[in-house]
């Protein structure tokens, strides 16, 4: 994040045996983990220096992205005018002519199409490239972010981003817009991945370490285990059914084999100290309700962080032991379960 007197503060994840520079690495791995980002083509390799903030290797990447798109050629519009000329060019509009030019014979008001690189996807980069030019702090990254300010010198900003955004037309000619327009929302939006609000801060740019720790489990899974059907996000079940139609959406981080292993991930560091080692009441509430709704649900977990605690905590749901919650650790330095693995 960025406080409004440009000092630029970065907020690393807690990581068991962790340097800051692992810290980061760990970071980008779990970002590249992200559906719909622009962070599946980060490379560990621009973490060559510790010391440069991670907001400005995003724009640097964001630029990396925009060479290519720039090399490969900013793409043009037609785009549908109406002006009142003095010579004849398009359409004659027959009632804006009667209206504004009874007087002046001289005049034609017409309408007509222009082939212009003014599109709502160029202005989105233009207004993006302006916005990093106030927040980025590293020479290298102002002077190339001036160099695309000169090629996109005829582009008009953005005036309403999201709305502008919804404009967005991404068919087979403007696939090589996708990720460039990826970095745009992350960047405009600030707050895509976490909500923050606070009066010193003038742009932050912060992840839900929730959402981040679900992706890269989940991603492990899907590469790592032997499970052939596994889901993220699944929202096939609801909690209850108003006149046939249902209510309250259900949706699991991680759903295996149809539903007959359910797991939640949840980025929170368990204790000795706290009241059920700190596993929440509404968390188990939560897992309940999958377990019961999903018919053929077997087993049930519950996944943290790995920190230096390993508690064997498992509990059953009905006293003949069917529908059993096990609390697992992953680790995210070493990209493995301790103590225990998910298996039916």
């Amino acid at each position: 994040m960025q406080t409004k007197d440009g000092t630029t503060i970065e907020i690393l994840p807690k990581i068991k045996n962790a340097t800051t520079e692992k810290s980061k690495e760990i970071l980008i791995k779990m970002l590249k983990t992200l559906k719909n980002s622009p962070f599946k083509n980060l490379s560990v390799a621009n973490l060559k220096s510790s010391k440069i903030p991670l907001f400005e290797i995003f724009i640097s990447m964001f630029l990396e992205e925009l060479t290519v798109l720039v090399r490969n050629g900013i793409k043009s519009d037609y785009i549908s005018k109406e002006e009142n000329l003095k010579f004849l060019k398009g359409k004659l509009k027959i009632s804006e002519q009667i209206k504004y030019n009874t007087i002046h014979k001289e005049r034609f008001f017409v309408q007509y199409e222009e082939f212009i690189s003014n599109r709502v996807e160029n202005r989105l980069i233009k207004t993006t490239l302006q916005f990093l030019y106030n927040k980025s702090k590293l020479n290298k990254n102002q002077q190339r972010i001036r160099e695309f300010l000169f090629v996109f010198d005829e582009i008009e900003i953005s005036h309403n981003i999201k709305t502008d955004f919804l404009k967005i037309k991404l068919n087979r000619q403007m696939k090589d817009y996708e990720q460039v327009l990826l970095w745009c929302k992350t960047f405009l939006f600030e707050n895509s991945f976490s909500p923050y609000k606070g009066n010193d801060i003038a742009f932050a740019l912060l992840f839900d370490m929730n959402l981040l720790f679900e992706s890269f489990v989940y991603s492990y899974l899907k590469k790592s285990s032997n499970f052939q059907d596994i889901k993220s996000q699944d929202r096939t079940h609801y909690l209850a059914y108003e006149n046939g139609i249902g209510r309250f959406r259900l949706k699991p981080d991680i759903v295996i084999n149809g539903g007959k292993i359910i797991a939640d991930t949840k980025w929170k560091i368990l204790s000795e100290d706290k009241a059920y080692n700190g596993v929440l009441q509404d968390d188990m509430y939560q897992l309940y309700s999958y377990g019961t709704k999903y018919a053929n649900c077997e087993k049930i977990y519950l996944i943290y962080p790995f920190d230096e605690l390993i508690i064997k905590n498992s509990y059953n749901y009905f006293k003949n032991k069917e529908l059993k919650l096990d609390i697992l650790f992953f680790d995210v330095y070493k990209k493995e379960f301790k103590g225990k693995n998910i298996e039916l």
